[in-house]
């Protein structure tokens, strides 16, 4: 039989006799105190579910095809597993969003071994990545792909953190206007150029490689000046495509996040975001590619129970079980507030300055419109 804990000291306890019932007693040594292990069925449910949901088992090769499963665990849909308050400071965190849908995206951050914070949010913006940030101490060196508004939050949030842009990253935005076979002689040098980028390993390589770009514009110069006039008379640039190319670099150069990795001596910075790439969103994809079906709402919360099972100290199931909101918590918590603001302010809330909790959930009286 499994050693029985005691649930004040965490010590190991002996058998004490057994009560009318039946049930065991145990005894602790250290705090001499006298209980019954109560067995949860709910636990066991919930360790059953969760072994489902990260593994490779369908529904329908179960006893009954899952119908017994789906009646068993259905209650475990309605739990928020929350991110935690990360107050230890890491040297290297990524930062990386992963779509759901057209209008649901997950905002993940992660160490090089456990996922610290997730935010949900409708797209990727400033105000979005500052409240995942918020509640994660400041690290010494942010790698991300640049998505959209990261700069301007990362600035807000953790201005003393150097940021490094994934080069992989950089180098299919650049690919994805040059295309890997580029028809022209410029192109062709832009393409191989961005790809010695993997190969930069010293402060004066990275140097020589922005040098060979400058030598690359002169070079080209007059031909990237060329102009197309279009049907309505319009000028435009006929090579437009490389000037974006090229200015992508260059930008990336200005703000000095480019090369971030080689100034660091003593910590080793990656020069991709591959942690969270093949880490953590690879499996994310997988695991709602095998259990597909799920409504939105669902996959959604598989995503949390995912990460959260991954992050430094998740609790156990009992107190996960006790501590964990739940639909119905939050939404009497909405209801509540919603009351005492009509109550004090004796006025009808408008939209948009009210606490929207429906726009997550089916079961309230107005529809969900994620997609």
């Amino acid at each position: 039989m499994k050693q029985v804990i005691c649930p004040n000291c965490s010590q190991k306890c002996i058998r004490h006799g057994v009560l009318k019932s039946g049930s065991q007693r145990w005894f602790c040594k250290s705090c001499k105190i006298a209980f019954t292990n109560k067995l949860s069925t709910a636990e066991k449910e919930l360790h059953l579910f969760l072994h489902w949901l990260f593994s490779k088992q369908l529904q329908r090769e179960m006893p009954g095809q899952g119908r017994t499963f789906r009646r068993k665990t259905a209650k475990f849909w309605s739990i928020w597993p929350l991110p935690p308050k990360i107050e230890e400071a890491y040297d290297v965190l990524h930062f990386d969003g992963i779509y759901l849908s057209r209008k649901l995206c997950v905002l993940i951050c992660c160490s090089k071994q456990y996922v610290l914070g997730w935010y949900v949010c409708r797209y990727e913006n400033s105000r979005a990545w500052s409240t995942l940030m918020e509640r994660i101490a400041p690290p010494r060196v942010v790698i991300s792909d640049g998505g959209s508004g990261f700069a301007k939050a990362l600035d807000k949030t953790w201005p003393l953190a150097s940021h490094q842009r994934c080069l992989f990253h950089v180098f299919t935005q650049v690919k994805r206007y040059t295309t890997s076979q580029p028809k022209t002689q410029a192109g062709r040098e832009l393409y191989t150029h961005t790809k010695r980028l993997f190969k930069i390993h010293t402060m004066d390589e990275a140097y020589e490689w922005i040098d060979y770009l400058l030598g690359w514009r002169k070079r080209h110069d007059t031909f990237l000046r060329e102009m197309t006039v279009d049907e309505y008379g319009n000028k435009r640039s006929t090579h437009e495509r490389l000037l974006k190319a090229e200015s992508s670099l260059w930008r990336l150069i200005n703000r000095q996040t480019l090369f971030t990795y080689l100034e660091f001596v003593d910590i080793t910075v990656p020069i991709t975001n591959n942690r969270l790439e093949g880490g953590v969103n690879a499996q994310l994809r997988d695991m709602l590619r095998t259990h597909r079906g799920l409504s939105l709402e669902r996959r959604l919360k598989a995503v949390y129970w995912w990460c959260y099972m991954h992050s430094p100290r998740p609790l156990s199931l009992s107190e996960l079980l006790n501590d964990m909101p739940t639909d119905e918590s939050i939404s009497a918590i909405y209801k509540k507030i919603t009351w005492n603001n009509n109550r004090v302010n004796n006025t009808i809330p408008k939209w948009g300055d009210a606490i929207a909790w429906n726009e997550l959930h089916m079961s309230t009286e107005l529809p969900t419109y994620w997609d």
